[in-house]
């Protein structure tokens, strides 16, 4: 489903001087159709009553779903973008690391959708998002 060739590094390269750089994102693991991502729970990433920062848990499922849609397509012809993204928080977390892996729901011609989990370190559910994106043609 993915590109054949592309690397953890590659992928981790691309995101440096970024938003998911500085709040510590690391894509861990690229599956044949599904990525997973590491993201520290500190100061980075708090919200001022100590807890993550919901903010961030989407910012970590936009960051994989785009990177994963990106993936499947040829990058000559089209690039995407997101159209539209929702999160539902259903767990706290004060420290460790969460991660998120993100799965294919529909991929379109023109749209992608991508469900994106997001666990802690004990493999609890912590947030629950959907990721809706844009495939445009580009001009030549």
């Amino acid at each position: 489903m993915f590109q054949k060739g592309i690397t953890l590094d590659a992928i981790n390269q691309m995101c440096q001087n970024t938003l998911v750089e500085h709040l510590g994102i690391e894509i861990i693991e690229l599956g044949e159709d599904y990525i997973i991502a590491k993201m520290p729970v500190d100061h980075r990433t708090h919200q001022p009553m100590g807890l993550l920062h919901g903010g961030a848990s989407v910012v970590l499922a936009e960051t994989i779903g785009s990177i994963a849609a990106s993936l499947t397509l040829n990058q000559k012809l089209q690039h995407c973008v997101g159209l539209e993204v929702n999160a539902n928080h259903v767990k706290s977390v004060k420290s460790g690391c969460v991660f998120g892996k993100t799965k294919a729901i529909h991929l379109g011609k023109r749209t992608q959708i991508w469900e994106i989990s997001i666990t802690n370190d004990q493999d609890e559910l912590v947030c629950i998002s959907r990721l809706t994106m844009a495939i445009i043609d580009k001009k030549n």
